[in-house]
């Protein structure tokens, strides 16, 4: 009996000191990567190269699912607020639900979903097949030459994205609110502009944009820097991708949230 308490406990130790090593080696990874931003710079077209693989590869899901996301918005608003007298603001729940919270949240959800795991899986894959070790053969520095591009376009990326995600999200609710279900085309526009601040609600949903951009890309290095040299192991380190990435958004969207309503 005592036996078996002391494997468990040995058990959640180990988990626990993995745990916490792993969230060194990627604050250290995360330093590393700063350091060797100037190096990369200097390659600018590796960072323009991978905003296209990351940012305008992603445009498609993130345009469509914006469009869809805008009009549900519309519909339910309008059966909500029709209740209060108050459908013709519309407009203004569309536009601040996607700024605020929708735009960047749901656009970092897809673009771990997409150009994060794809990350993963090809910083792994030249693990595997021992591409890292022949740049570090030659001299070439890995996180100069293969990540700290990467990380800077989406970090780049992601703020570019939310913003097409918000337009395209309010243009789907204003096709469903005005043509369909007759909401006045001034009261929508002139309810939107009136209510929507710039500081409060646009700058704010940059910020969260590009801390979310942070924080996706860099998980998605991380596992893909970190994954065993198998095929098994790139796997995980992409499930794994997803999952972290998610959670981080979500708890990040809280903490930023808090800070930016007090």
């Amino acid at each position: 009996m005592l036996n078996a308490i002391a494997g468990k406990l040995r058990g959640i130790g180990h988990r626990i000191i993995d745990r916490l090593w792993r969230l060194g080696a990627a604050v250290r990874f995360f330093g590393y990567t700063l350091i060797y931003s100037g190096e990369s710079f200097r390659r600018l077209h590796l960072t323009i190269r991978e905003i296209y693989f990351t940012g305008v590869m992603s445009l498609v899901i993130i345009l469509v699912s914006a469009f869809f996301v805008g009009m549900v918005l519309a519909l339910q608003g309008y059966n909500t607020l029709q209740k209060y007298g108050s459908s013709e603001a519309i407009g203004v729940l569309v536009a601040l639900s996607l700024v605020r919270e929708l735009g960047p949240v749901v656009t970092a959800l897809l673009f771990a979903g997409r150009a994060g795991t794809a990350i993963t899986a090809e910083i792994g894959l030249m693990k595997t097949t021992e591409q890292l070790s022949a740049m570090e053969m030659m001299a070439v520095s890995p996180i100069a030459r293969v990540v700290a591009p990467r990380f800077w376009a989406g970090v780049i990326s992601m703020p570019l994205l939310a913003a097409l995600f918000s337009m395209v999200g309010i243009l789907g609710g204003y096709l469903v609110a005005v043509p369909l279900i007759g909401v006045d085309h001034g009261a929508f526009w002139s309810q939107m502009q009136a209510n929507v601040d710039f500081q409060a609600d646009i700058v704010n949903g940059v910020i969260k944009s590009a801390v979310f951009g942070v924080a996706c890309t860099m998980i998605a290095l991380f596992e893909g820097f970190d994954a065993p040299p198998t095929a098994e192991g790139v796997s995980r380190a992409t499930t794994r991708t997803v999952v972290n990435s998610s959670l981080a958004v979500l708890g990040l969207d809280f903490v930023l949230t808090s800070f930016m309503i007090s």
